[in-house]
């Protein structure tokens, strides 16, 4: 569960799930399946009276202002400035600025560009993630900078969302400046690992299978690139995006394939958190800081860099030492 490997992470600004609320610590929740079928059957308008107007420049932060009067209704994804790269295709992963504010009110919810922010990995198309993203980024080029107006279907659904103070009856209104589009996955082969760790299969964006060798795990803490990556190094307090796949080193259970007690997959939306700043077990930040973007990394993690003696569930007991395949997809 995401509520284990960010038992101190700082949940950002706006969750992209439909279902929001609850406390920072517990994992994303999914929408039912009649609000994931209503949110993917929305159909974009380009505009519909009355519209909200949008101030400032594309890479800063939107001026919103909201008119007079109660929404369409309609769901409006309005291009403010067309791009001049890609287009957003269906599953492609586009990092995307943001400034929100609900309809009702004029209530603030945030932008990327405020300070300790940082833009959203929006999966295009995803239908467990909120139309109000993930529809309305697709079709667009890459350098556009987009206005949305969200009625309920398109945002959080009837129930809204708790944490943010969104009710069931919120229009979101938001500008979305689409940035880049990045890999999936880490790109390249994958190299042999050493038969004394465990053995990782990643070759499609899904959870990754994990065989851990029927001995003890090392004492110390395991960060070997198994595909190095073409981009910059990660930075100390930088926002990492990652999918990953997890699960427990047992040695004892006479089982080679280890059973995943969590993974990004699952989810629909890679993870990101700041690195380096103890947001997350000690044992990311000492094993991705240095790492190239595009790499995809083994990290085996002593109890003492993960939970210590703390169990976490079931299938984390007390002293686990803890087995991840990381792919960096991007820092910033």
């Amino acid at each position: 569960m995401r509520r284990r490997l960010a038992a101190l992470l700082i949940v950002p600004a706006l969750a992209l799930t439909a279902c929001g609320g609850g406390d920072s610590g517990k994992k994303q929740a999914s929408p039912s399946p009649s609000q994931s079928a209503q949110a993917a059957n929305l159909k974009p308008v380009e505009t519909a009276a009355p519209m909200p107007k949008v101030s400032g420049d594309k890479g800063k932060k939107a001026g919103i202002t909201i008119p007079k009067g109660s929404p369409s209704g309609k769901f409006v994804v309005h291009s403010l400035k067309d791009g001049d790269g890609p287009v957003v295709k269906a599953d492609d992963l586009v990092v995307s600025h943001y400034t929100v504010k609900v309809w009702q009110g004029g209530k603030d919810l945030g932008s990327s560009y405020d300070q300790g922010a940082a833009p959203q990995v929006i999966p295009a198309g995803k239908k467990t993630i909120i139309a109000a993203f993930s529809q309305a980024v697709m079709g667009q080029k890459v350098g556009g900078r987009v206005l949305v107006v969200a009625p309920p279907d398109a945002g959080f659904g009837q129930k809204g969302n708790q944490q943010l103070g969104v009710k069931g009856t919120d229009t979101l209104v938001l500008v979305l400046d689409i940035d880049k589009i990045i890999p999936r996955t880490a790109q390249g082969k994958q190299a042999p690992i050493p038969s004394n760790l465990p053995q990782i299969k990643a070759d499609k964006p899904e959870p990754a299978v994990i065989s851990v060798p029927k001995k003890n795990p090392p004492n110390d803490l395991v960060d070997q690139v198994l595909i190095q990556g073409k981009g910059p190094e990660v930075k100390s307090g930088q926002t990492v995006y990652m999918q990953y796949s997890g699960a427990a080193w047992k040695p004892n259970e006479g089982k080679a394939q280890a059973k995943l007690f969590d993974s990004s997959y699952n989810v629909g939306t890679p993870f990101s958190t700041v690195i380096g700043q103890k947001q997350v077990i000690e044992g990311w930040d000492k094993g991705l800081v240095g790492k190239k973007v595009g790499s995809r990394v083994l990290l085996v993690i002593p109890p003492e860099l993960a939970y210590k003696n703390q169990a976490q569930g079931a299938d984390l007991p007390a002293n686990s030492t803890l087995v991840f395949v990381v792919d960096i997809l991007d820092a910033m």
